[in-house]
């Protein structure tokens, strides 16, 4: 049985913002099966918006090998009974021999906090609010954070809003590569699974990778658009504050809006009542199990966060769920 909270298919990609595009984003590689329906993203419409193509790509996959998710159903706790496990949801309870949870990060947006951040009169929006640059014409806009998702929205914003502030606590890591090189995915990939073995706090992907110089992003850098003022100290009023040692370390600058572009987090909070957080801050997952709990799987986490070797994951994942309570199906189906 698949559950799936989203109203259609695309899982968080029928979310994002209409001008996202997958030329723009990172790659979303193809699922298993889907060269036999004539389906690849590397060959999808690159002028569609992103969220159109993937949801419409997800419907015929789920279609063609009859998956029958049923959505939305919202999964609200997991608990143990005996030797099963009970799955609370809006659509009833459900007992399972084990259950796979990937729900990825979507679900659970990130905002630090910052003092006077909760009392300033502007409008504040994260990266899973976000609809599209026109809301911020004429405002004087502070994107914050280091990702892709930040540096995005400051080339859309430009020309549109009056002005961009950009704040990261940390110099910006930018790759040399023009596009997302193995070794870099590699190492990435490395640090989530380093980090979900120990059952730490995940560390961002882009940490691992650095952001590419494309073209575009090096013609942003080359007239000063993608230049950080570092980091802030508080927020006064309608004002942003500087922390001192950063670049107008002191200074106050007038904003209209903020745009948190500050990441994600695992939504695990539904996984609660089974115990498995560490006293290190995250969930002790190898090889996509739960070190305190065999009977449950993880998908989409550590590791497996991005489209970066999920496939392997996926069908490691499969192998020990099987393992775990029957055998596979053979080939012909049976």
């Amino acid at each position: 049985m698949i559950l799936d909270r989203g109203p259609g298919t695309g899982g968080a990609w029928q979310h994002r913002w209409e001008s996202l595009r997958l030329g723009t984003a990172h790659r979303v590689h193809d699922l298993p099966g889907m060269a036999a329906l004539g389906l690849s993203f590397d060959t999808a419409d690159r002028g569609a918006p992103a969220r159109e193509v993937v949801a419409d790509y997800y419907r015929r996959y789920e279609n063609a090998y009859d998956l029958r998710v049923r959505r939305p159903v919202a999964v609200t706790a997991v608990r143990s009974e005996g030797t099963d496990l009970v799955v609370e949801s809006s659509a009833g309870r459900f007992r399972a021999a084990a259950v796979v949870n990937a729900t990825g990060t979507w679900g659970a947006p990130y905002v630090p906090f910052y003092p006077g951040a909760p009392e300033f009169p502007g409008t504040q929006a994260h990266t899973a609010d976000y609809v599209s640059a026109s809301a911020y014409a004429g405002k004087r806009v502070l994107v914050v954070g280091g990702g892709s998702s930040a540096i995005g929205f400051l080339l859309e914003l430009e020309g549109v809003a009056a002005r961009t502030l950009w704040s990261t606590r940390r110099p910006v890591s930018f790759s040399e590569q023009t596009d997302l090189d193995l070794e870099s995915a590699v190492r990435a990939v490395a640090q989530q699974d380093a980090a979900a073995r120990a059952g730490k706090v995940l560390p961002s992907i882009v940490s691992g990778t650095g952001i590419p110089k494309t073209r575009r992003v090096r013609d942003a850098i080359d007239r000063g658009l993608l230049e950080s003022r570092g980091r802030i100290a508080r927020f006064e009023g309608n004002s942003v504050v500087w922390a001192s040692g950063g670049v107008g370390g002191g200074d106050t600058d007038e904003i209209d809006a903020i745009l948190w572009a500050t990441g994600f987090r695992p939504e695990v909070r539904h996984l609660a009542a089974l115990g498995l957080r560490e006293s290190t801050g995250g969930i002790s997952v190898v090889d996509g199990v739960a070190e305190r709990d065999p009977r449950v799987f993880f998908a989409g986490y550590g590791p497996q966060a991005s489209t970066i070797g999920a496939n392997r994951a996926g069908r490691l994942l499969a192998r020990r769920v099987h393992a775990l309570v029957g055998s596979p199906p053979t080939p012909n189906g049976g």
